[in-house]
């Protein structure tokens, strides 16, 4: 699996479990495009996994843009979450 879900109040929250690669962005986008059709959310929270995030990371998210775009989805990024220590 390359992406988390979460829905929550409406909210479909994704994460990119890993920086994707050319091989596996058609794939995440497949699966984004799935999550959106299927629960129809009224916002999108999506979370980059780096802070640098790949070419095909970009790519994806781009897509995803589009996605939300065309069914009227409010699309927010964020980057990855902060390392708690110890």
């Amino acid at each position: 699996m390359l992406i988390r879900h979460l829905v929550e109040d409406g909210v479909l929250h994704l994460a990119l479990l890993r920086d994707l690669d050319v091989s596996s962005r058609a794939a995440a986008a497949l699966q984004i495009e799935t999550l959106l059709l299927a629960h129809r959310p009224r916002l999108v929270r999506m979370q980059l996994p780096t802070t640098e995030p790949s070419p095909a990371s970009l790519s994806a998210l781009a897509r995803a843009r589009r996605m939300c775009e065309g069914l009227g989805i409010p699309l927010t990024v964020v980057g990855p979450a902060p390392v708690v220590g110890p």
